[in-house]
Order: C-alpha cells, then sequence, then structure tokens
C-alpha cells in the first residue's frame, strides 16, 4: 500500500497508441491498474478492448507511448521481454491448451520449463491448483476429453501455476455455450477474492458488477468512461456508455 492508501500501480498506460494498418485501434490510452485490482474492460466489439490487453503482455506491440509493468517499462524482446511474460497469465477466448499432453503436463509445462522447477514439486503444485479450479479428477484425460468449461478452467490453473503478478483474461466465456459460462466465472470470481490482479476483457456484464472493482468503458480505440461498477451500471456519464448499456441489459 501506498500513504494514500490506495495500492502501488502494477501497470501503467501511458499516451499508448496502436494502428492496424489505417485503422486506429488505441488513441492514446492512459490507463492504471493497482496491485489486487480487478479492471473489467467492457465496450462494442471492435473497440479495442483485445488489443489493450494484448499489450500488456506484448502479445501486440505499440506505435507510442509507454507502458509500464512493476516498475520496469516493457522490454522489446529478449530475456526481459521473457521474464516479463512469465509474470503475466494469460487467458484466451480459445483455451490454447496442448492438445497431444494431458491436463497435468499441461498446466506443469511453464513452471518445469520456464521456471526450473523440480517435476514432483510442479506436480504437486498442479494438482492443488487443478483441486482450487474443481477438476483434479481429470488431471490425467487429455483437453479434447473435458468440456469447453473445464478445458478453460485448465488454462485459467496453467496460467496460476507460474505464480503471475497479473492474469489478462482476453473474453475467457465467449467461446464457451451459454451452460458452462458460469462455472468459469465462479473461479474467477474466486481468483479477484484471494486478491490476484487481474485485467479482464469480457461482455459478462453480470461478472463485471460482482467482482470488478473498477469498470473502464472502451468504444472506437478510446476508454470512454471508467467507474466503479455500481456507479457505472446505474448512473454512466457518457450518452455512448448510456446507448451501449441500454441495448445490453435489456435483453
Amino acid at each position: 500500500m501506498t500513504e494514500n492508501g490506495h495500492a502501488s500501480p502494477l501497470v501503467q498506460m501511458e499516451n499508448v497508441n496502436k494502428h492496424f494498418g489505417a485503422l486506429h485501434v488505441l488513441r492514446d490510452i492512459n490507463l492504471t491498474v493497482s496491485r489486487g485490482e480487478v479492471l473489467v474492460v467492457i465496450g462494442p466489439s471492435g473497440g479495442g478492448k483485445s488489443t489493450l490487453c494484448r499489450t500488456i503482455n506484448r502479445l501486440e506491440t505499440i506505435d507510442a507511448g509507454k507502458i509500464v509493468f512493476d516498475g520496469q517499462v516493457l522490454p522489446d524482446e529478449g530475456k526481459a521481454l521473457a521474464k516479463l511474460r512469465s509474470e503475466v497469465g494469460m487467458v484466451f477466448q480459445s483455451f490454447n491448451l496442448f492438445a497431444h499432453k494431458t491436463i497435468r503436463e499441461n498446466v506443469t509445462l511453464g513452471p518445469t520449463k520456464v521456471r526450473g522447477t523440480a517435476k514432483d514439486q510442479a506436480d504437486k503444485r498442479a494438482m492443488e491448483l487443478l483441486e482450487r479450479v474443481g477438476i483434479a479428477t481429470q488431471a490425467d484425460k487429455y483437453p479434447a476429453q473435458l468440456s469447453g468449461g473445464q478445458q478453460q478452467r485448465v488454462a485459467i490453473a496453467r496460467a496460476l501455476a507460474m505464480d503471475p503478478k497479473m492474469i489478462l483474461f482476453d473474453e475467457p466465456t465467449s467461446a464457451l455455450d451459454p451452460e458452462m459460462v458460469q462455472e468459469v466465472l465462479d473461479v474467477m470470481i474466486g481468483l479477484a477474492r484471494d486478491g490476484m490482479t487481474m485485467m479482464v476483457v469480457t461482455h459478462e456484464m453480470g461478472f463485471a458488477r460482482r467482482a470488478a472493482n473498477r469498470v473502464v468503458f472502451m468504444a472506437d480505440g478510446q476508454i470512454v468512461e471508467e467507474n466503479t461498477p455500481d456507479e457505472f451500471f446505474t448512473n454512466a456519464q457518457t450518452d455512448r456508455a448510456r446507448d451501449f448499456l441500454s441495448k445490453i441489459l435489456t435483453h
């Protein structure tokens, strides 16, 4: 904690700009994520949400501006970038599990290969994490034998196995059948309660209301509005946000 009662920033984005060809996908983004904060990013498709998320572990490069993670400016490449990536977990829309490895192997791969953790120690930790996400009984199966919701929970366990300082979630439930969404969100809500720093790009407004400390509303490559979930959902300040909410909250 800093002296004013706020946790110190883990991520600081300053005047971040990003283009894909002629398309200006991130426009002068200024955003800070504090340690232990759950930041939920919402907004219309094509507004830059996923790109914003992916710049934090440099899956997307930026054209201008600065991103600082845990006091260090984001490195361009090499060992420093690999180290950063090991400190930022990522859970994607498509689960990105290794199909030819068991669930346990998927979770132990990072710690043994990247961190040099001993295999028995990595196995023990993997089983604890699989227990935590509710699928320890599936440890020796392969991803194709699991439901989408179970696979996504494996992906969360895999991210946790690296002991990250932060986890990025890029629309983690949008590829799931509706009945599987809640089992994944429940795991995420548990992580939020445990104090994990999280940035979550999602269309799940119920999750945003329950788990977020702060909601960021993005449209057309810009942060249009940010506020607490209560304030944002009951008292949006901008026409753009009110219009978006009127469209999604009526269904």
